[in-house]
């Protein structure tokens, strides 16, 4: 069976209960999870005018939370449900001005160890086909004894 075919280790319900049980910030984002596959997701962040900054443009933090989120559940896609793994780094880079709408996060695995899983995610602005944002990051995976 190809990973493509293969189903998540963790379901879009688990992965937001985990997340919303033990980081209380995430109440502060709207995100949803809109499909999750072994090693692919995408999330939906609504636009909140809480996120905005000067000119009316979604925050740099507001799409690093979302990206860092989706690298989250990407990673328990092909992990199983695992709280205790963190982000080891994230790089972000910001392509264009992202419109005031919904922003969407399109991640992938590109390679998964025992101890250290690599994503890369595409952000978009709703409705506009080219990328706002590419991020790539890695979540480390806490030591089995």
């Amino acid at each position: 069976m190809t990973d493509a075919l293969r189903p998540s280790l963790v379901s879009g319900a688990d992965f937001e209960r985990i997340v919303r049980e033990s980081i209380p910030l995430s109440d502060a984002f709207p995100w949803t999870v809109a499909s999750v596959s072994f090693g692919r997701c995408v999330l939906h962040m609504d636009f909140d005018a809480r996120h905005t900054r000067a000119g009316g443009t979604v925050s740099g933090p507001a799409l690093m939370t979302l990206a860092d989120t989706a690298m989250y559940l990407v990673t328990l896609s092909v992990v199983g449900p695992e709280p205790l793994a963190v982000t080891s780094d994230l790089s972000i880079r910001f392509l264009r001005r992202p419109a005031p709408a919904r922003v969407l996060a399109e991640a992938r695995v590109l390679r998964a160890g025992r101890r250290l899983v690599v994503c890369e995610v595409a952000l978009y602005s709703e409705g506009v086909e080219e990328p706002i944002a590419h991020v790539t990051g890695a979540y480390a995976l806490p030591t089995k004894p």
